[in-house]
């Protein structure tokens, strides 16, 4: 599909979707809400609760959408996302390790630099892998280590935590969510994941040219090292914000590239602004689900994507099975 008509269609649904993320929950606000807000108490709930909300959506979706396809396109992986691959773990045990010291007592800004500081260290070693032409199964086996490194670390934490308050904030956070945030939680992710996503982007010229292979990327002037800086550094801030301000949400990342690789073509780094924007719409849509869901409190988005990104990432390694032989 062409650009033209490319852009116009997904930021078109993604408008539609901000709109209706404004009107829906368990109580509904119409339009007619917004327009009155002496008359209808009700605007509050969408100025105060629901806007900050569909703020974060709109940039964590972003922030992971645009991660996914960069790392997709760099290790020529289809299976490559912040989550799969260990990022986002690394990403929350470094946040954790900030609550479990009570370090964002001393500043709101400490979680966001902690979790940004464990995604770094965690791309820094997937980008170490592909720099010696690591394999499919290579990436995958390496995203599994970094998950249960992590994980242990998580568990180490839980189980040393000083009270169960403690415990239960963590395993709350964990699960990922985007309830009851602010405006807060938008000022602190907003410049890290823009500073992200502009050096992510920076990386399109060199992620098309390595579909000729590092030799052939090379012969055309791109630096290898420069470019494994850029994703470290753009992949490190924009899912290690998203981390630090939501919690793990997971298969953004893997989902919406190959959703929107049909409609742009197999180039990566016309891959890149697409995915940032159907990152944005899927988790739009997913938060718009969790919140209609009839039960008795609300779903983690992170459990709700965890459901629908499992079989998706079954279905691509199914799909791709012969690669891996």
């Amino acid at each position: 599909m062409r650009p033209a008509l490319l852009y116009p269609l997904l930021l078109g649904l993604l408008a539609l979707l901000f709109g209706l993320s404004l009107m829906a929950g368990p109580v509904w606000v119409p339009f007619s809400a917004w327009t009155t807000p002496d008359l209808d108490p009700r605007w509050a709930i969408v100025f105060e609760l629901r806007l900050p909300r569909a703020c974060l959506a709109v940039l964590i979706g972003a922030a992971l959408g645009l991660s996914g396809a960069a790392l997709q396109g760099y290790t020529r992986n289809p299976l490559a996302d912040p989550g799969v691959l260990g990022v986002s773990s690394t990403a929350a045990l470094g946040a954790v390790i900030a609550l479990y010291y009570g370090a964002t007592v001393v500043s709101p800004w400490v979680q966001p630099a902690a979790a940004m500081a464990g995604a770094l260290l965690g791309v820094g070693v997937l980008l170490a892998l592909s720099g010696k032409g690591a394999s499919l199964v290579g990436f995958i086996l390496a995203g599994t280590v970094l998950n249960i490194i992590a994980g242990a670390g998580v568990s180490l934490a839980l189980s040393l935590a000083p009270n169960p308050w403690a415990v239960a904030e963590i395993v709350n956070w964990l699960m990922g969510s985007l309830a009851d945030r602010s405006f807060e939680e938008v000022r602190l992710a907003l410049p890290f994941i823009v500073l992200g996503c502009g050096l992510l982007l920076a990386t399109g010229p060199a992620l098309d040219a390595l579909t000729l292979g590092e030799a052939g990327a090379r012969s055309l002037g791109v630096s290898m090292s420069r470019t494994r800086a850029l994703l470290a550094g753009g992949v490190g801030l924009a899912a290690g914000a998203a981390v630090a301000v939501t919690g793990v949400i997971g298969f953004v990342g893997l989902v919406t590239p190959h959703l929107v690789r049909p409609l742009v073509g197999a180039r990566p780094g016309a891959l890149l602004i697409p995915s940032a924007i159907g990152g944005a719409v899927v988790t739009l849509a997913a938060d718009i689900v969790v919140r209609l869901v009839p039960a008795a409190v609300e779903i983690k988005l992170g459990v709700a994507m965890a459901a629908v990104g499992a079989p998706f990432f079954l279905i691509v390694l199914l799909r791709d099975r012969s690669r891996l032989s």
